[in-house]
């Protein structure tokens, strides 16, 4: 018998059950709740300070090993009402029944405060991991992204945010008028369409720079799609195939846009896809180029002219800088061109694209062939062109001086 008036065997058992009735958790969870509440009741004294502090320590505790609060609970107040019967007092309820009801104002109390520090414990270590965990997977994107770690090391590292590096892997980067946040619903809505019902996707979705990035496994081109596919149903309406701008539904003010870099293997591997991604999106930009997803493999023949810009330049000075002398200057017959080359030479099209007459746009087109001599028509003629406007839409000229 311990100073409780209840029998050592009797806590034992009531423990064991209690810790049953919370799905199995490890009994060493309670601590000395059953001795001291008891102790408690018997003298008829509220739980002490001291003794509350220790039950915070249990929450904390149980937290760290990855207990779910409602089980901690369940083993505290299971082990709590399964203790009752047990209690002095309790048994001897016929012969003095005021004592019964002292020993439970008593009990009710010392079990609230010690479940309100437990639980208190719990949230405060929560919290700290959770913080640990965010800073963690941070640090990680950062350094795989940038590609300044031990390359060892971050594959190592990789497998903990569910990714395995040693396959082929693409970036995808998601620009949009409002930035991106960790803790904006919208990352999560794409990190559930990538990862699939179950969870168990070899991706990684984050926010970095005021940009979406998922990072994911690309064994073939179906896979690219499938995850262009679920990041562009997550983000709901930008703009149509055409580059019309649709109506948002979702919580992404204003439209979106996906740039993909080409899958590579290793994490420098990752590194070279993301930096692809990015200047997609700015070779994008650069271009006006409007539909919803932007593939780098698709824009290699712009990078050849962003890389070459001497070549470039003598482009533009020697086929474009004769429309200077049109009326309103280069820049009208440079959208022109650029709108007819994208109608694939329909004239028709590139009038609705422009807002303008037919008879507008073949007189344009009529002008800039007599001011550089070169036909729109005659393919050799006609490829020389559209790689001199879109030099000139990258270096943008002419509100740019040539240098």
């Amino acid at each position: 018998m311990s100073r409780t008036g209840v029998p050592d065997d009797a806590i034992r058992r009531v423990a064991a059950a209690g810790a049953d009735d919370a799905g199995g958790l490890p009994v060493e969870l309670l601590g000395d709740f059953l001795y001291v509440l008891s102790v408690a009741v018997c003298e008829g004294k509220p739980l002490q300070r001291r003794q509350l502090h220790r039950f915070r320590a249990r929450g904390e505790e149980a937290a760290q090993q990855g207990v779910a609060l409602r089980a901690l609970l369940d083993l505290y107040l299971s082990s709590a009402w399964r203790l009752w019967r047990e209690l002095p007092a309790v048994i001897a309820a016929q012969s003095d029944p005021n004592a019964v009801v002292a020993a439970g104002e008593v009990m009710l109390r010392a079990v609230d405060d010690a479940v309100a520090e437990l639980a208190e414990g719990f949230q405060l270590a929560r919290r700290s991991l959770v913080r640990s965990q965010v800073s963690a997977r941070r640090e990680f994107v950062d350094d795989l992204l940038t590609g300044g770690a031990d390359v060892v090391g971050l594959l190592d590292r990789a497998s903990g945010f569910g990714l395995h590096l040693s396959g082929p892997h693409a970036v995808a980067v998601v620009t949009a008028a409002r930035e991106f946040t960790d803790d904006n619903p919208l990352v999560r809505a794409v990190e559930r369409a990538v990862l699939g019902s179950k969870g168990d996707a070899d991706a990684l979705v984050a926010s970095k720079s005021g940009k979406l990035v998922v990072v994911f496994a690309a064994p073939d081109r179906d896979a690219v799609d499938h995850v262009l596919a679920g990041i562009r149903s997550a983000l709901g309406p930008g703009t149509d195939d055409d580059g019309r701008v649709q109506l948002q539904r979702r919580p992404l003010d204003g439209t979106w846009q996906i740039a993909v870099g080409r899958p590579r293997t290793t994490a420098s591997g990752v590194v070279a896809s993301y930096r692809e991604a990015l200047d997609a999106l700015d070779l994008a930009q650069r271009l006006s180029l409007t539909a919803p997803i932007i593939d780098a493999r698709d824009l290699l023949v712009y990078r050849v002219l962003v890389n070459d810009r001497p070549a470039v330049t003598d482009l533009i000075r020697t086929l474009l800088t004769p429309l200077l002398e049109a009326r309103g200057g280069a820049g009208p017959m440079i959208d022109t061109l650029l709108a007819y080359f994208s109608a694939g030479g329909n004239t028709a099209k590139t009038a609705r694209d422009l807002h303008l007459s037919v008879r507008a746009v073949t007189y344009r087109l009529d002008r800039i062939r007599e001011l550089t001599g070169q036909n729109v028509n005659d393919p050799n003629d006609s490829f020389a062109l559209h790689a001199a406007v879109l030099g000139a839409k990258l270096l943008d000229w002419p509100a740019t001086e040539l240098t």
